[in-house]
């Protein structure tokens, strides 16, 4: 592994950049290799072909990283492809006046779910120590983006899952509220960014973590779309009605009191164990009785726990309490709910008791799953 880099201490940072077909991810790919310095950074895509910005990806197509994502699925021979090609550039020796690599972007196909990669960042123990998430940038256009997320459920999933979302084509339609609505109903606390209005995409693309890479200062608040943090931009959504992509949407589970850390980890290996597959993304900040004046960070994609994060101090101005957001493909609120409770002490009095979770954790009353 590169000695300068693992010795900084500073993981390699990820942003995945999906987006439907045709909605314009190779010319936004363009602006941001424009305002983004290139010798610490690498790209790698999904057609015949590379962007080599620092000598790492122009050798040869099959060995230096272009992962070719076909049929709107990451399947395992794909995935492990990737998997080997991020290996690569973490491991990869640099010469030794060239700055170490401090970014990769995996742009991916216009019909790729993109958890799987999610899920090899926090799976693969190589991936995990070298590698930071930055962030999921979905681009989406205004002219195809409101049928798109009606009729593709890949569509559907890359907004769901996004950090941000780069709203194109905006001059192509007259309205704009059904595809804000689209996006509002599948994810409410995401990011906009328009990409017509001139300003600058790097600074507002990179760095949606929960810890910003530049500052070090962590907005958990931000990282998970809480009320005031969402880049709506004024578009009030309040009165519309989110349940029109039924299947995918998101919850957020707020707790104010402090809850045991063992049972929020058995809240978790359960859900993982009995609706893993229906978790596209997890993020949470988690107000632990043990150290209650330092939170816990936890992400997780489908079954898959990324190891939790404490930060040093609850962030100025943000309440301690614990804020789990759940974007879920048939995921039940309620059972969810249930489960959270059960486990916690939380006040819902319909909630089965812990004991009962444990021994039959399928046993909710008026909810069952096949």
């Amino acid at each position: 592994m590169s000695g300068d880099r693992r010795a900084a201490g500073a993981p390699i940072r990820l942003t995945v950049l999906t987006g439907f077909l045709g909605a314009g991810k190779t010319s936004l790919l363009n602006r941001l290799l424009s305002e983004t310095p290139v010798a610490n950074l690498a790209v790698v895509v999904n057609e015949f072909g590379a962007v080599g910005l620092d000598q790492l990806l122009i050798e040869t197509a099959s060995s230096d990283g272009v992962i070719e994502l076909s049929e709107g699925c990451v399947c395992c021979t794909v995935r492990g492809a990737l998997v080997d090609t991020l290996v690569m550039l973490a491991t990869r020796s640099r010469p030794a006046e060239t700055p170490p690599l401090e970014r990769v972007i995996v742009e991916t196909t216009g019909l790729a779910d993109p958890t799987p990669i999610l899920a090899s960042l926090m799976t693969h123990e190589l991936l995990a120590d070298a590698y930071a998430l930055d962030g999921v940038v979905t681009v989406v256009d205004h002219l195809a983006g409101a049928a798109n997320l009606a009729e593709r459920p890949e569509a559907r999933r890359q907004v769901a899952v996004a950090d941000r979302i780069v709203l194109t084509k905006g001059d192509l339609v007259a309205e704009q509220e059904p595809l804000l609505d689209a996006i509002a109903a599948l994810n409410p606390g995401v990011g906009l960014v328009d990409a017509r209005d001139g300003e600058g995409l790097a600074q507002r693309l990179f760095g949606c973590g929960v810890v910003d890479p530049v500052t070090g200062k962590a907005d958990p608040a931000r990282w998970l779309g809480a009320p005031g943090h969402a880049g709506h931009a004024g578009h009030d959504h309040a009165g519309h009605d989110h349940g029109a992509h039924g299947a995918i949407r998101s919850f957020a589970i707020v707790q104010a009191e402090p809850v045991a850390w063992e049972a929020v980890v058995a809240f978790l290996d359960l859900m993982a164990a009995t609706q893993g597959e229906r978790i596209l993304r997890m993020k949470a900040i988690v107000h632990v009785r043990e150290s209650p004046a330092r939170p816990i960070v936890l992400h997780g994609v489908r079954s898959y726990q990324h190891p939790p994060a404490q930060l040093a101090a609850w962030p100025a101005g943000m309440s301690p309490e614990t804020r789990i957001v759940l974007i879920g493909d048939h995921l039940d609120e309620i059972y969810v709910r249930d489960l959270f409770a059960a486990f916690t002490g939380g006040l819902r009095s319909d909630a089965p008791d812990r004991a009962a979770v444990e021994a039959n954790p399928l046993a909710v009353p008026g909810h069952s799953f096949g």
